[in-house]
C-alpha cells in the first residue's frame, strides 16, 4: 500500500491515496473495468477497503458469524450505522435458514439477535411477518442462483450503509466535480450561461450582461403594429398570453379586455356587469384567465377566453384585490389582499397559505420555475418568498427608491437568477438573488421607472418603462464592441 501521508495539489489539501481510490471507483462506475483494475494493480490501492473486502468475502460464502464479528470490530462507526448493517446481515442469515428448513435457528436469530438491535421496530415486525410467510411456503423454495444474487445485493446494501473510509459514497468523484462547478456558478455574479466545459474555470463577464440601451431592430427603427382603442379610462395593467397571441388590458377603474395581437381587435370584454378589474393573469395553457377587483366583495374570477365563468372566489368577507399572479406550472394562484397580505392558493385543492407583510405591497411577480414570488413594498424594500412555504422569512433587497408610486419588479436572466426593479430616481436596479445590494444601477430614463420586464427567451435582454413616456431596451455592452 502506498504511503497514506502523501499530499498532492498546489495547496497540499488532497491525500493522494484517497484521490486515486475515488478515480478507480469512477472508472468502475463508468464501465472501464479493465482500466480500473490496471490502476489498482499499478498504484497498489484498492477501490474497496480491506474491511469491506473481508465483509464481502464472508457474505458471499455465507460465513455469517465472521461477517458479524467483522462489523463489530470496525472502528469509527456509530451505533446506529452498525445496527443497520447488522440488521441487513441477520435478515439475510434468517432468510437462508428458513430456506433450508432450519426454522429453530431462524427463530433464534429473530428473537435473540434481531430483536435486540436498535433499529426501527417496523423493520423488525416486517422481518417477523416475512418469516411466518416463508415458513408457510416450506423449505427449498429458492434455488442457489437466486441465493447468490441476494447475497450480492446484500453487499451493495452494505456498501451504501457503511461510512467512509470503509465504503466510498456512490459516484464520489462526480459529486466532487459537480460541487466545484456549482461553487463556481454561485460565485459568478453576472452568471448568464451554463458552464460549457470542465477544461476551464467558469466566469461570465459583465459585458455579457444587459447594461446598455440598445435598439432591437437592425435598421434602428421600431414599427407601430396596433393602437388598441376601447377603454374609457387609463390603462394601468397589461398581460401577454403565454403563447404570445393575446393581450389582456385593464385599469384601476376599468373593465378587462382581451385583444387579438395579430389583428389588434378586441375579442372579449369582461366585467360589463359592473365587475371592475384592476389586475389579471394567465394560466399557462393560454385558455384561462384570472382577475381581481379592487372593489371589496367582488373578489377573484376565473374565466375562459370566451367569457365563461369557471370559478369565483367572492363574498362579503372578501377584501379588495390589489394584484394577482399564477405560477408558471398553473398550480397556484397568488393574490395581494388589503395592501399587506399575500394569499397563496392551491387551485386544485383550495389549500391556502397567507403571508403578512408589515408594509403596503404595490406589486407581485413570480419566478419562471414557480418556486418564488416577489413583492415590492412602499418601505423601499423588495421581498422574495418561497412559494412552497420553506423558510419563515423572505429574502430582502434594498437600494431602489419607492415611496409614492406603484413600482414593479421581476425575475429574469439565466434560471431567474436576477431581480430587476424600477425606481423613483429614474433608474433601473438589478440584484443577483444571492446578494441584498444591487450589482447594477442603469441610468438613462428621465423620470420614475414604473415597470421592468426581462426577456424570457433572451436572458441578456431587459426592458423598462418610465413616466418619461419612453420604453428602453437594455442589452450587453459587448454588442457595441
Amino acid at each position: 500500500m502506498e504511503s497514506l501521508g502523501i499530499m498532492i495539489g498546489t495547496k497540499g489539501l488532497i491525500k493522494k491515496h484517497e484521490f486515486v481510490r475515488i478515480i478507480i471507483q469512477c472508472l468502475y462506475s463508468l464501465g472501464y473495468e479493465k482500466s480500473a483494475a490496471c490502476l489498482e494493480t499499478e498504484s497498489n490501492i484498492s477501490c474497496k477497503s480491506r474491511e469491506f473486502e473481508s465483509l464481502e468475502s464472508h457474505v458471499l460464502s455465507a460465513s455469517w458469524d465472521d461477517c458479524i464479528e467483522t462489523l463489530n470490530r470496525i472502528n469509527g462507526m456509530n451505533d446506529e450505522t452498525r445496527a443497520s448493517a447488522l440488521f441487513l446481515v441477520l435478515e439475510q442469515f434468517l432468510f437462508e435458514c428458513l430456506n433450508c428448513g432450519d426454522n429453530s435457528l431462524a427463530l433464534e436469530i429473530l428473537q435473540k439477535r434481531i430483536a435486540c438491535l436498535k433499529v426501527d421496530k417496523e423493520k423488525i415486525h416486517k422481518c417477523a411477518f416475512e418469516m411466518l410467510f416463508l415458513k408457510q411456503r416450506g423449505r427449498g423454495t429458492v434455488d442457489c442462483n437466486v441465493i447468490h444474487e441476494l447475497r450480492k445485493g446484500l453487499v451493495v446494501k452494505l456498501e451504501e450503509v457503511l461510512p467512509p473510509p470503509i465504503s466510498l459514497p456512490d459516484r464520489r468523484l462526480e459529486h466532487l466535480v459537480e460541487t466545484a462547478v456549482s461553487a463556481q456558478i454561485d460565485n459568478c455574479i453576472y452568471h448568464s450561461s451554463d458552464m460549457e466545459s470542465l477544461y476551464e474555470d467558469h466566469h461570465c463577464d459583465r459585458d455579457q450582461f444587459p447594461t446598455e440601451t440598445i435598439q432591437v431592430q437592425e435598421d434602428n427603427k421600431v414599427s407601430l403594429k396596433h393602437i388598441l382603442r376601447s377603454h374609457q379610462n387609463p390603462v394601468s395593467f397589461v398581460a401577454w398570453s403565454p403563447n404570445d397571441t393575446m393581450l389582456l388590458t385593464c385599469g384601476n377603474i376599468e373593465v378587462l379586455k382581451l385583444w387579438d395581437v395579430e389583428t389588434g381587435t378586441c375579442k372579449h370584454t369582461f366585467g360589463n356587469d359592473g365587475f371592475i378589474v384592476n389586475s389579471c393573469a394567465w394560466f399557462p395553457d393560454s385558455k384561462r384567465i384570472v382577475c381581481g377587483s379592487s372593489v371589496p366583495k367582488n373578489g377573484i374570477y376565473m374565466w375562459d377566453c370566451d367569457g365563461n365563468e369557471i370559478k369565483a372566489w367572492k363574498g362579503v368577507r372578501m377584501p379588495k384585490v390589489l394584484d394577482i399572479a399564477v405560477t408558471a406550472d398553473g398550480e397556484r394562484l397568488i393574490s395581494i389582499l388589503s395592501d399587506k397580505e399575500i394569499r397563496i392558493l392551491n387551485v386544485a385543492t383550495n389549500a391556502e397559505r397567507v403571508i403578512s407583510e408589515n408594509h403596503s405591497i404595490t406589486s407581485l411577480s413570480t419566478s419562471r420555475d414557480s418556486k418564488f414570488l416577489i413583492v415590492n413594498l412602499n418601505s423601499q424594500e423588495i421581498h422574495v418568498w418561497d412559494i412552497s412555504g420553506n423558510g419563515s422569512e423572505p429574502f430582502q433587497y434594498r437600494g431602489h427608491k419607492q415611496q409614492k408610486y406603484v413600482i414593479r419588479s421581476c425575475f429574469g436572466g439565466f434560471n431567474s437568477l436576477f431581480i430587476a426593479s424600477g425606481s423613483e430616481d429614474s433608474k433601473v436596479y438589478i440584484w443577483n438573488r444571492r446578494y441584498s445590494s444591487p450589482i447594477e444601477v442603469l441610468s438613462g430614463h428621465l423620470n420614475t421607472v414604473n415597470c421592468v420586464g426581462w426577456n424570457p427567451r433572451k436572458p441578456q435582454m431587459l426592458a423598462s418603462a418610465s413616466d418619461d413616456q419612453t420604453i428602453r431596451i437594455w442589452g450587453p455592452s459587448s454588442m457595441f464592441h
